[in-house]
């Protein structure tokens, strides 16, 4: 094999990737504006109720720090990708609750500020289990297109609506339509998954083979 022809190395794409501080300054900005939206979309009222029924699903907020650990070479920091980008998600979405947008005036008091973190305890609890989780599990797509990343990402979308429905966790006016988009997207996330595997485990074999 000639030079010419060689994968690049990982050095080099270690150093075309964004510094840290940057990657963690996107990471806060992209998680405050998410978490932020989604608590706004909750309070939107539509016929069939469809932006309520998009906030309050949890798969996207799976998704965002995946996407986020994609983007890193390096395990720990795409972990510490994930974690923050989630976190600041719930800061984000626990801003919004206070400000005028709610009918709050950002000026809680510390039993409200306490009330509020104590009524998500399991939110905040969950984000900082599965930030650093998918935040890795990205990273593991990226470096050895892993099949456990693939499953549990599509997942998580495809069968969302099936365990809320399992559950009992339905809510009226539950816009099936999200529940539908939803679906076909982790199915459509599923093909790609499927596809870019098999190419990377094609091309991995034949480097092998050439070597």
């Amino acid at each position: 094999m000639d030079e010419h022809s060689r994968p690049p190395r990982v050095e080099t794409a270690v150093r075309s990737c964004l510094p840290a501080h940057v990657a963690l300054l996107v990471a806060i900005v992209v998680g405050v504006g998410f978490g932020a939206g989604d608590q706004y979309l909750g309070s939107i009222s539509t016929p069939g109720g469809w932006t309520v029924s998009l906030s309050l699903l949890s798969a996207p907020w799976l998704v965002l720090p995946f996407a986020f650990g994609c983007r890193q070479l390096r395990a720990i920091r795409a972990v510490i990708a994930g974690l923050v980008v989630t976190m600041s998600a719930l800061v984000g979405y626990f801003l919004m609750i206070m400000g005028p947008f709610e009918g709050g005036q950002w000026n809680l008091n510390f039993h409200e500020a306490r009330g509020l973190l104590l009524s998500n305890t399991l939110n905040i609890v969950g984000g900082l289990v599965t930030g650093p989780l998918y935040g890795f599990l990205g990273q593991r797509w990226r470096t050895r297109r892993a099949w456990i990343s693939a499953a549990l990402v599509a997942g998580a979308l495809c069968l969302e609506p099936f365990a809320l429905t399992a559950a009992g966790r339905t809510f009226p006016g539950e816009s099936t339509i999200v529940w539908t988009v939803e679906v076909v997207a982790g199915v459509a996330i599923a093909a790609y998954f499927l596809v870019a595997g098999i190419a990377y485990r094609r091309g991995s074999s034949r480097l092998v083979t050439q070597n």
